[in-house]
């Protein structure tokens, strides 16, 4: 059950909002719900996740299991349910985004793949458990701009996992309008 009231006095922003939410993603994101506690928090996230959502040097597969690999071991089930739905719809391979928690033991992965998901899990560590080794692994297969950009997106899903977890925000039900059932 979420921490923070998630109903609001029907303002014309609020209004805006779940328009806008509803248009894009077919409900109203409980993370949008809490964010207009705080309209300056609110404003920074949005201008975040837009500019986020331009980032297109690294693979988008990559990219998707780096963020789903994040959230599993944060054990946030508001990303893990949004990010099945998102990256579905992206065209991610569904038996890759279902296998996510269990991957070290799935054959749906390359070597790549698993190099980047055993990487996201070192990184949201706390400390972070980085390693050189880890770090020389990716640079085989990717360049130091796709490194940075999955480093970035790891570091986002964080924050999006803590905050949401944190705030007690769990499934919104996305991944029953997608033909991803979890593992």
């Amino acid at each position: 059950m979420a921490r923070i009231e998630l109903e609001h006095r029907r303002t014309v922003l609020v209004r805006a909002a779940e328009w806008f939410s509803r248009k894009k993603y077919g409900q109203v994101l409980d993370p949008g719900k809490v964010g207009l506690h705080n309209r300056r928090v609110l404003t920074t996230t949005l201008l975040m996740e837009a500019s986020a959502a331009r980032w297109n040097t690294a693979d988008p597969t990559l990219k998707a299991l780096a963020v789903m690999a994040t959230s599993a071991r944060v054990g946030c089930s508001w990303c893990m349910d949004f990010g099945y739905w998102e990256y579905h719809h992206q065209g991610i391979a569904p038996a890759k985004l279902r296998a996510v928690p269990r991957w070290r033991d799935s054959d749906v992965y390359t070597d790549l793949e698993r190099a980047v998901m055993e990487y996201a899990e070192a990184m949201t560590a706390t400390p972070p458990e980085v390693t050189d080794e880890q770090v020389e692994r990716l640079r085989r297969d990717l360049s130091d701009a796709e490194i940075v950009e999955l480093t970035s997106m790891v570091a986002l899903e964080n924050l999006r996992s803590r905050t949401n977890a944190a705030l007690g925000l769990t499934s919104q039900g996305f991944k029953e309008y997608c033909e991803v059932r979890p593992a």
